[in-house]
């Protein structure tokens, strides 16, 4: 896939995507959400991929949020139809059945922060800095920043988040759980690929099935959680990798997944 605001790079297994704006800070305008759900689309039906990496261009900027030339001028439908379309472009990210990590470079505010938060997986330079800075701008959060925030770090520390506007930074988003691991900024990129390959070699029928228990459960009870559980459980032991999986143990060898 060829775009003119991502670099898309395959390594085996993984996809890496870099956002590719650096002198607006990898602003996402229209085109840039346009070519990102373009992607995700292509990974999703790529069997060959199995793990994503999404990262941005140059040490300054993750995706330092939305473009504000484009806000400015928007009217009210424009802005919901906006938001709306920004929202179903990261639940598509979240729901890719595969795991997305983010190796956050540097600023990772409103859009950028709101998008690392649909990955399975963030990982952030000791650099980076992280904030909703919306209300700065008189508006609010409009790509899923006030319901993904508050299910990842709770309520409170998500509304001081979204009110103050102020950035924190990576050890601090690291202390609330919004990403997963610290590490030095000229490893980055190292760890989160090896995550990603990490990942890449387990089942895919289990990768997705795990992925989509945590998330669809989590939005309803416990005794429904736990039923999805039991039906996924039960659609996978059908599988051939589900067959292959347990013979592979029994008979001390690695398994080979054909994502069946």
């Amino acid at each position: 896939m060829t775009f003119e605001n991502l670099l898309v790079e395959r390594d085996d297994a993984v996809a890496i995507v870099t956002f590719n704006r650096p002198k607006v800070l990898n602003a996402l305008n229209t085109q840039t959400l346009t070519e990102l759900s373009a992607a995700i689309a292509g990974f999703k039906s790529d069997a060959g991929v199995r793990a994503i990496v999404l990262t941005g261009a140059g040490e300054k900027s993750f995706v330092a949020g939305a473009d504000i030339n484009e806000l400015a001028v928007q009217t009210p439908i424009e802005g919901k139809e906006h938001a709306r379309r920004g929202q179903q472009i990261f639940d598509a990210i979240e729901q890719l059945g595969k795991p997305v990590i983010a190796a956050v470079n540097g600023f990772a505010l409103g859009g950028g922060c709101e998008m690392i938060m649909a990955c399975t997986i963030r990982i952030a330079a000791d650099t980076a800095r992280f904030g909703q800075p919306e209300i700065n701008l008189g508006i609010i959060p409009g790509y899923g920043g006030s319901q993904r925030l508050p299910r990842l770090v709770g309520r409170g520390i998500a509304l001081e988040i979204i009110l103050t506007g102020d950035m924190i930074s990576a050890q601090r988003a690291y202390e609330i759980g919004l990403v997963n691991k610290v590490v030095p900024a000229a490893e980055l990129m190292t760890e989160a690929k090896k995550i990603a390959h990490h990942l890449a070699s387990k089942a895919p029928i289990a990768m997705r099935y795990c992925i989509e228990a945590v998330h669809q459960g989590l939005e309803g009870s416990l005794a429904e959680g736990q039923y999805l559980e039991t039906s996924l459980f039960g659609a996978i032991a059908s599988s051939a990798d589900m067959k292959e999986g347990t013979k592979a143990f029994l008979e001390k060898r690695k398994a080979v997944w054909l994502g069946k």
